[in-house]
């Protein structure tokens, strides 16, 4: 089939120039149509960040360079090739290594692997192995002969020899023996597999690098320099040139197993749910309800839906929570003319404080839930989410008034008219759609050009609307405390009744397996399956013929992102970043005096977690800080009860993620949907309202831990 518009295509005239010039007119008409709404729109906005722009567009040849210096210095110095050693010992037979190829080199890096368990060794009364490395000091001025220093790593046994786990440590010596004894209870024998890695730099300059790198990292999203996702995919592959310079690069195969494939699963399982989903018209027709429901008065809707929000987000994942709503969201802002990017930003804050009230409201509590060692001391499900649920509630209380006063100058709706905010949201729509054709044969073409004449003909309207709404008389400012809309919101229905049926009952079978994955332990699915195992029941029942459709709706760009992000975080976990900051964390909390000691590790504890998690993944930070806070609390000198600071850990962990944009993965997922309708928001957007909240929240959660471990003496 072949289309023709005489309208815009001459006679003789070939196609192809007639292309041409038609996207040439498209881009100019967009350039005129951006020029003339800018100075319309933004004339409250400073040439200081027009020059800003200039200079970020000048920064671009600097990141080509930066670039290009990351892939020579990853080129030059090949994938780590350490074998294992295979080895076994038991109390009658240890086992010896001499090395002799750690010349000029500062770190060794070794590393175990066997039936081990985590937390503090006792040794009167545990089984354990004992890793002597063995180094000789050279005589200097203060010494005539050479002296033999021994480094002692003890490492826990599992007592039923079945759990198999990797443990590393760094020495900053120069090694020539390493020795491995077992202290066991019988004769038994211990398999192991070991391996050992010369590094060139000291941890303090991996910990500089990595900070340089995530410093960096920030920069590229905070200033919008690039896209967030190219930003995380750079700090990924810059991290993985640090780790090739300082001797320690990880082969093609090591770096994709740091992708935390669950998590990916799950985004992509549920996104193809919520695509088919909203073919239903189930999203319009809540909008339209909710509207109905709050008689068109804005803070009442908004507080019922961070509300439920909350409250769902503390018995499902986050991320699933936001996937559901945020759709439902922007169509209701669209009927009452509300700008969505602020209720969306509430609403994933409101998120992420209601998963803190349970064990399995966000991963850094599964983790804490499922760790043996805590159960050991008294931390179990029931206990942990009773302890949490009545502090999130404390915080829950005290969010709601600060975000009211948060927004108490912020305009809510839309400065334009609803037409012509349906107008610009129709351009976009049309731009995306034309931008995603690939014009590879004649007819797509056609198909592109006659797109780009359609947004040509919407942007002469929309300047002619924009014109006369200039002319006529500006909207009344927001009451002081509730605005009512008074407009009749049009009458959406249910579009495909069946195909609704089919998508409630798969999704509720699929929330339904994500509660009996945390109550019922003998469930062998992981949430990242039963997604992608609902979405392919979905995509069967459905009966969907043009999978490409179902594709197109899949935010592959924050799927890329997460990626990176895995990666980076990895990367920057093996330049000892995370175990600098919990080492460091132990240090200060040890040169407190004792009588004040619970209580400012409490508040330490509490900040550094908050911002750590605002900053860098959560999850692996709370892994790493719980070994630390275990063998703290196991100090004889220290004398700190466990709990106060397992708790502040999970309030700051789960809490700081609403201090950044990229702080938790909900807020991505969010970001990510709210761009593919045309309403995105910047990093520094949500850091206007998810920092402040963030320092609010952990100031409530801060004192409801001094009260209660401090004043009340919860500690047992």
């Amino acid at each position: 089939m072949t289309l023709h518009n005489p309208g815009f295509v001459g006679g003789d005239e070939p196609w192809d120039n007639s292309s041409l010039d038609l996207e040439r007119r498209y881009r100019l008409g967009s350039e005129v149509t951006s020029l003339s709404l800018s100075r319309s729109s933004s004339s409250e906005k400073s040439d200081p960040l027009e020059n800003l722009n200039i200079n970020f567009r000048l920064t671009s040849s600097m990141s080509m360079l930066n670039v290009f210096c990351f892939q020579l210095f990853f080129s030059m110095y090949p994938d780590r090739d350490n074998p294992w050693r295979m080895l076994a010992v038991s109390p009658t037979d240890s086992f010896s290594m001499n090395l002799t190829d750690f010349r000029d080199n500062a770190l060794l890096k070794l590393q175990l692997g066997g039936p081990f368990t985590r937390g503090a060794v006792d040794l009167a009364s545990q089984e354990y192995l004992l890793v002597q490395v063995e180094q000789s000091e050279q005589p200097g001025q203060r010494r005539r002969r050479t002296q033999q220093v021994i480094h002692n790593w003890t490492i826990p046994v599992h007592g039923e020899r079945s759990d198999q786990m990797l443990v590393t440590k760094t020495f900053e010596i120069d090694p020539i023996v390493i020795t491995i004894q077992a202290f066991l209870r019988d004769d038994e024998v211990v398999p192991l597999s070991m391996t050992h890695q010369s590094l060139y730099v000291t941890v303090e300059t991996q910990v500089a690098i990595a900070g340089v790198i995530l410093a960096g990292v920030y920069v590229l999203i905070i200033f919008e320099i690039v896209h967030r996702t190219l930003a995380a995919l750079l700090g990924s592959f810059a991290a993985l040139a640090a780790l090739a310079i300082i001797g320690d690069r990880p082969s093609l195969v090591t770096v994709v197993e740091w992708i935390d494939y669950e998590t990916l699963a799950l985004l992509f399982g549920m996104m193809v749910l919520v695509a088919i989903f909203s073919d239903t018209g189930f999203f319009d027709y809540c909008a339209v309800k909710a509207y109905q429901l709050s008689r068109g008065r804005v803070w009442p809707m908004i507080i019922i839906l961070c509300l439920i929000a909350a409250i769902l987000s503390a018995f499902l994942d986050n991320v699933t929570t936001m996937m559901l709503f945020t759709p439902v969201t922007i169509r209701l802002c669209e009927v009452l003319n509300l700008d969505p990017r602020h209720v969306l930003i509430a609403e994933v804050i409101f998120t992420n404080i209601g998963g803190a009230a349970t064990a399995v409201g966000d991963p850094p509590n599964v983790i804490i839930v499922s760790n043996q060692d805590l159960h050991k001391e008294g931390i179990d499900f029931a206990s942990f989410t009773g302890y949490m649920f009545l502090g999130i509630i404390l915080v829950l209380l005290t969010s709601f008034p600060f975000l009211r006063m948060l927004y108490w100058n912020k305009k809510l709706y839309n400065k334009e008219s609803i037409e012509i905010v349906e107008l610009k949201h129709e351009i976009l729509v049309w731009k995306q759609t034309a931008q995603r054709i690939n014009p590879a044969s004649r007819e797509e073409t056609a198909v592109k050009c006659l797109l780009m004449q359609k947004v040509l003909n919407l942007e002469n309207l929309l300047r002619k609307m924009m014109k006369t709404f200039q002319r006529s008389e500006e909207n009344p400012p927001d009451p002081p405390f509730i605005k009512i809309i008074f407009f009749r919101p049009p009458q959406h229905r249910i579009t495909d009744k069946v195909l609704l049926v089919k998508c409630v009952s798969v999704l509720g079978v699929v929330i339904f397996m994500f509660f009996l994955n945390s109550f019922v332990p003998s469930i062998h699915l992981e949430l990242g399956w039963i997604a992608i195992l609902g979405s392919l029941w979905l995509l069967v029942l459905a009966d969907i013929q043009d999978f490409e459709i179902i594709l197109h709706r899949v935010e592959w760009a924050t799927l890329l992102f997460f990626a990176g992000l895995f990666v980076l975080m990895e990367a920057l976990a093996q330049l000892q970043l995370i175990d600098y900051i919990g080492e460091q964390t132990a240090l200060l909390i040890k040169a407190v005096p004792e009588d004040q000691r619970l209580a400012i590790a409490i508040i330490l504890v509490m900040w550094v977690s908050a911002l750590a998690s605002s900053l860098i993944d959560n999850i692996p930070f709370t892994a790493t800080m719980i070994p630390v806070l275990i063998n703290l609390s196991q100090d004889a000198d220290v004398n700190l009860p466990i709990k106060p600071l397992i708790y502040a850990l999970a309030m700051g962990a789960c809490l700081g993620g609403n201090g950044t944009l990229i702080g938790a993965s909900a807020n991505v997922v969010c970001a990510g949907i709210a761009e593919q309708h045309g309403y995105g928001f910047s990093f520094m957007e949500f850091f206007r309202l998810g920092f402040p909240m963030m320092i609010m929240t952990c100031m409530i959660a801060m004192c409801y831990l001094l009260a209660t471990h401090i004043g009340l003496g919860w500690n047992m």
